[in-house]
């Protein structure tokens, strides 16, 4: 049954009435069970931002997990690439170059690394948008601000997941390096 107040201030004693009006009809007591509810549309809408937030905090919390695992495989991927080109390092060192060259060389790897990553990430995310809105018929949008923030995200979580690699591999011993195989 849908009922209108005449106005925002009335609202609370008209739930009160239709509530008294059903109890009554319902045969039902005063302070005993029901079998209905009364809300208003304030009701509803605080039910539907609460679900909204909750699902926010949802996303957030996948997308979090979602950074941690890509960190995690860009971090083994370069560590893989160093013990595979620790001669190529060794001979790096034993020409001239410092470990502060060798720590910005795997460093700009592993930047690179995330970002074509993360460009992967942001053109699939907008295509499957397009995708829903041409299917579904509903609008999407898709803010430049969280492109801005993704793109920065995952060149951070590249600089972060990279470093470990990055400084073991400046710290190498040129001799060790030139010797391993």
């Amino acid at each position: 049954i849908l009922v209108q107040a005449v106005s925002q201030a009335a609202l609370p004693i008209v739930q009160q009435e239709i509530t008294s009006l059903l109890v009554q009809r319902h045969h039902l007591k005063q302070d005993g069970e029901r079998d209905f509810i009364v809300r208003s549309q304030e009701d509803i809408a605080q039910a539907a931002s609460a679900t909204a937030t909750v699902m926010g905090g949802l996303l957030a919390g996948i997308a979090a997990v979602s950074l941690l695992v890509g960190g995690i495989g860009i971090m083994n991927i370069m560590l893989v690439s160093v013990t595979e080109r620790t001669r190529e390092i060794g001979i790096r060192m034993a020409v001239g170059a410092r470990g502060g060259d060798i720590l910005v060389q795997f460093l700009i790897e592993a930047v690179t690394l995330s970002i074509i990553g993360g460009a992967i990430g942001i053109g699939s995310g907008m295509g499957i948008s397009k995708l829903v809105a041409s299917v579904t018929h509903w609008p999407t949008l898709t803010p430049v601000l969280w492109i801005g923030i993704a793109s920065i995200s995952s060149a951070v979580i590249g600089v972060i997941s990279g470093f470990y690699p990055a400084w073991k591999a400046s710290k190498l011993d040129p001799i060790e390096a030139l010797r391993y195989e």
